[in-house]
């Protein structure tokens, strides 16, 4: 019998993975780097990617890209390097994202660009350089990390659109994509709590609204671990989810609750 998720379809890939110098994409980064995998690790800071490569296996196996997603020059010769490196990509997981601390419900238009740019320019444009690639290889899995905001409205006025539109995209391109063998989702978090990600710097500035969040949200009456999402990131990275095309799969611990998933 088939094993449910074939574990050898991600031993020795190549991957790239944005967002990768802390929350989840530092998560990632240490367990995917467990099956001999070879990485491309992409954020902002220099030395916070050098600390998570040194803390993945087979650290001379990884490569760490210090750039700025939202700049375009940067971003284009930042994955040029990193297909140098790789040779071919095998799995992209889009980690990198945020609201960028834009609260205002009557956001300015320069601010909103802002947040697509990020949230949504950044992975087109990868995609766009990547996955040419991948269809003359014939294979390859691509993973957006959105938030159960694209159809909660738990966020930001902002936040809560760009994630609606990255949703929206997976959900296209994904079904664009089905018939050339790339296999293209992503998931829909909950609140989670990662290596200072949103949640752990919620409960540290301000205890008293985490402790709120986790008992009138959270259905088990506790935050989820990063931990937790990598099973089904592994599954929906592997060739299991050939099946998967464009599904956004909400895996926030009951905290959701719309009927109505894109």
């Amino acid at each position: 019998m088939k094993k449910i998720i074939d574990m050898n379809s991600i031993k020795d890939k190549n991957i790239i993975i944005t967002g990768a110098s802390k929350g989840l994409g530092a998560v990632c980064a240490k367990a995917f780097a467990e099956y001999n995998t070879k990485l491309v690790l992409i954020a902002r800071t220099k030395f916070k990617l050098e600390k998570v490569r040194q803390s993945c296996q087979n650290t001379e196996n990884h490569m760490i890209l210090p750039i700025d997603l939202c700049n375009q020059e940067e971003l284009h010769e930042g994955i040029i390097s990193a297909k140098h490196f790789l040779k071919s990509v095998d799995i992209l997981l889009h980690v990198a994202g945020g609201g960028l601390g834009m609260h205002n419900p009557l956001i300015e238009a320069t601010d909103l660009f802002k947040l697509f740019k990020l949230n949504l320019g950044s992975i087109v444009e990868i995609n766009r350089m990547i996955v040419p690639d991948m269809i003359k290889q014939g294979s390859g899995n691509i993973v957006h990390v959105g938030s159960i905001a694209s159809t909660e409205a738990t966020g930001s006025v902002g936040y809560n659109t760009v994630k609606a539109a990255l949703a929206a995209y997976v959900r296209s391109f994904g079904n664009q994509m089905a018939g050339s063998g790339i296999i293209v989702n992503g998931i829909l978090p909950g609140g989670f709590l990662a290596p200072e990600n949103a949640m752990e710097r919620l409960n540290k500035s301000k205890p008293e609204v985490y402790a709120h969040f986790v008992k009138e949200r959270l259905p088990r009456q506790y935050m989820a671990k990063a931990e937790e999402m990598l099973p089904l990131l592994f599954f929906l990275c592997s060739n299991s989810a050939s099946m998967m095309g464009g599904c956004m799969v909400p895996i926030d611990a009951g905290e959701g609750k719309a009927y109505q998933q894109i």
